[in-house]
């Protein structure tokens, strides 16, 4: 098994469910001090029209890695915190701002890998605020067809609603299916895969349900992604989602 994991550094951090962490990473360091960021690459929420900020692992990775408002340590906590206001930059192909990990190999390469197999992403988080939607997870489409679709995205809704979005096809259209429901501000967990090339699994503090895979998927190559992908837009700079990971694992086999 290849595994890549994502988890704070030091064995205080220890993450109380349906609380705040009980202990928590360094937070006087940037979170690549804190987290391996050597397989993941930062999109943020600023940039020129229609080309969003992205940066390299190489940046994020040690204790004076990147950071900024936009990513950065809670000083309180140590937890990696991504925040995505309402007003941002935007890819061409939304219409919502992010602050978000995207999936690399090792190599620096980006990460692209067949349905075929075991993948797995496990995260421990909370949801900070948000102004009524936030994606948290996604596996995205990557290589094999023009979409730009996702294969499924994690939604938490202001209401504390857990929501995952199933895309029906390459061409586009979600089937929504409610999951959980967690309060604003409390450590929730999650794992979001696919196994045998065929089956959506979902699990979210310790609940797992599972959901088929279209055919029309197989052709194409995924890579996961993980952060605070904004789901509203205003004029507002204030408003937007803030959400805070203390754990990230990816493996696949």
């Amino acid at each position: 098994m290849r595994t890549r994991t994502l988890l704070a550094s030091l064995a205080v951090a220890t993450v109380v469910l349906g609380a705040g962490p009980a202990f928590a990473a360094d937070p006087k360091v940037a979170p690549g001090g804190n987290f391996d960021l050597s397989v993941w690459q930062l999109q943020e929420p600023v940039g020129s029209p229609g080309s969003p900020t992205t940066i390299s692992s190489s940046r994020l990775q040690g204790p004076n890695g990147y950071q900024d408002a936009y990513f950065y340590t809670d000083t309180r906590d140590g937890a990696m915190t991504f925040w995505a206001p309402e007003k941002g930059v935007t890819t061409p192909n939304s219409n919502y701002a992010r602050s978000e990990l995207r999936e690399m190999n090792r190599s620096g390469s980006a990460a692209d890998w067949a349905l075929s197999g075991t993948h797995r992403m496990n995260a421990t988080l909370r949801v900070v605020s948000v102004t009524s939607n936030v994606c948290v997870g996604q596996i995205h489409l990557g290589s094999g067809g023009s979409s730009t679709k996702p294969l499924l995205e994690l939604y938490y809704r202001s209401s504390g609603d857990i929501v995952l979005g199933t895309e029906n096809s390459p061409s586009g259209g979600q089937t929504l299916h409610t999951v959980g429901h967690v309060s604003v501000g409390k450590t929730w967990t999650y794992t979001i895969g696919v196994s045998g090339g065929h089956t959506i699994d979902l699990t979210v503090n310790g609940s797992t349900t599972h959901y088929a895979i279209p055919s029309s998927f197989n052709p194409y190559k995924q890579y996961f992604k993980a952060g605070s992908y904004n789901q509203s837009s205003s004029d507002s700079t204030t408003r937007g989602a803030r959400v805070a990971f203390y754990g990230l694992t990816v493996s696949h086999s």
